[in-house]
Order: structure tokens, then C-alpha cells, then sequence
């Protein structure tokens, strides 16, 4: 796999993100509304532009929304960033290209198996990379069965390596970063808006 969008012409990284099903409009939350399905593992970061991006959200994505009120389910579950991570400007440039539309009828993000990496990257750039009040909407969910209290399972098809990742924690409990699991905690996570809160939380050995 090319390191490089440039050797891929656009109308084929348009083809390549339909393949690869990283965006789906699939199902509904519990309050009824449309479900942005993202599943990071999928993404072709290094071969997709930040232009090609846009241009598929906008082709294939926002209009079966139908400017309605929706939430978003992002997947981080193994995420590589050598991998999966389009970078700090794409992202922002995405951001700032959601028209007004979709925009203001997003209610949601549920971050799934977020990370501390992940966290971390939020709390120093989020609110630089989600614009327009896009990073004060992200939610933390640690475990997929605090997921579906949010959204209905029987209607989200979810990648089995989320549910082996949610096994994985049973058994390596520091995979989930100390966080409590009662349901309140447990869903909301840490405050993104205090770094510091990530290293006051306890550590298994």
C-alpha cells in the first residue's frame, strides 16, 4: 500500500473508500435518529486526500442523511496511525468543509474504544481539528455494552474485532485504562477538556 494519495487518482480514491465500507449510514439511535457508522480500522489514511474525502461525503454520505438529526459511531478499535490516520490537516480541512446543514443536525459522536493515545491527541488538538463546535459533541464509550444503551444493537452492524477487542479487556483490564465501570463513568470517560485527569486514574500492573 502506497504511503501517498498522489499515486492514486481521485476517482479511484473514490472507489477505494466505497470498498473498503468505512462510512456507512446504517441504523438508528435510541432517540430515533440516523446513524453515521465510521470504522477507522477501514480507513486508507495515507491514500486518500483531504480533496477526495470531501468530495465522497459529500457524493455518497450527506445526502442519505437527509438533513435530518443523526449521531456518529466512530470504531477506533485498532486503529493504526501509520495505517489509518489521514493527519492533523485533512482532518481539520474536512471539518471545516461540513456544510452548515449537516453540521447542525449532529447531535453525537460515540467514540468507541478510544484509547489513551487517542484521548490525549483530543485533549491537545481537538478543539483545533473539530471546528464549529464538532469536538464538544465527542463522547467517550469504552465497551461496546455501554454502546448500545445509545444505540440499537439489532441494527448496527459492528466489525467482529470490536466485540474480540471488548473480550480482550475482560482479560487485560488495563486495555481499558482503569476506568470505573459503572454506566456513568464509564461513558462519559475522563474530561477531555482536562489532559491531566488521564494520569490521576488507576493503573493495573
Amino acid at each position: 500500500m502506497s504511503s501517498s494519495s498522489s499515486a492514486l487518482s481521485e476517482p479511484d480514491q473514490l472507489n477505494l473508500m466505497g470498498k473498503v465500507n468505512v462510512f456507512k449510514v446504517q441504523g438508528r439511535d435510541r432517540r430515533g435518529r440516523k446513524v453515521l457508522l465510521i470504522i477507522g480500522k477501514h480507513f486508507p489514511g495515507r491514500m486518500v486526500s483531504s480533496e477526495a474525502l470531501k468530495r465522497y461525503l459529500e457524493e455518497r454520505i450527506y445526502p442519505k442523511l437527509e438533513g435530518k438529526a443523526f449521531s456518529v459511531v466512530y470504531v477506533h478499535t485498532d486503529v493504526q496511525r501509520s495505517e489509518n490516520f489521514p493527519g492533523i490537516s485533512i482532518l481539520r480541512s474536512v471539518s471545516e468543509a461540513i456544510p452548515m446543514d449537516v453540521r447542525s443536525h449532529l447531535e453525537a459522536v460515540y467514540f468507541l474504544h478510544p484509547g489513551l493515545q487517542a484521548r490525549l491527541f483530543l485533549a491537545t488538538f481537538g478543539r483545533l481539528v473539530f471546528t464549529g463546535g464538532l469536538y464538544s459533541k465527542v463522547k467517550y464509550v469504552n465497551r461496546l455494552e455501554f454502546l448500545w444503551e445509545h444505540v440499537k444493537r439489532n441494527e448496527i452492524e459492528m466489525p467482529q474485532f470490536a466485540y474480540d477487542h471488548d473480550d480482550e479487556m475482560e482479560y487485560r483490564p488495563v486495555t481499558d485504562y482503569g476506568l470505573e465501570s459503572d454506566h456513568p463513568r464509564v461513558y462519559c470517560g475522563s474530561s477531555v477538556d482536562n489532559p491531566m485527569s488521564l494520569y490521576s486514574m488507576r493503573c493495573i500492573a
